[in-house]
């Protein structure tokens, strides 16, 4: 995963924040986190959805059992930063509540299909993150 990562990550900085191949045309930004346990900085290329003044993320891990770790990371330092397109942003994260989830949720799911594929494949509910700007 670290190698696919890193390519996509060459991919958008070479681009001016826009990729091709299986992203092609989809809001991708680059989430970069500190690291639960590590306390090292991650980069984690994830999709998103414009939210008002700030950015929905989706823990889906493509449907996986447990969430990706870059949920873990904001968990615990909510503190980050993003590069979306050629801006460099700080965000807090906060974990939407069900309420708040759902509407996001049901968007993402409508204008990327594969998210409720996701969905299908875990019993567990995916987390939506709000990434609001600092």
């Amino acid at each position: 995963m670290s190698d696919w990562n890193d390519n996509v990550i060459a991919d958008f900085r070479a681009n001016q924040g826009r990729i091709g191949g299986p992203f092609e045309g989809a809001p991708l930004l680059l989430l970069h986190s500190t690291g639960a346990k590590s306390g090292q900085e991650r980069v984690s290329p994830v999709m998103y959805q414009a939210a008002g003044e700030g950015y929905a993320i989706f823990a889906s891990k493509a449907g996986a059992d447990t969430n990706p770790d870059w949920y873990h990371n904001l968990k615990a330092h909510p503190e980050a930063r993003i590069e979306i397109g050629t801006e460099i942003v700080d965000v807090t994260a906060r974990v939407l509540d069900a309420e708040e989830r759902e509407p996001v949720w049901e968007e993402q799911k409508a204008r990327y299909p594969g998210f409720a594929d996701y969905e299908s494949k875990t019993d567990r509910v995916i987390p939506v993150v709000m990434l609001a700007r600092r």
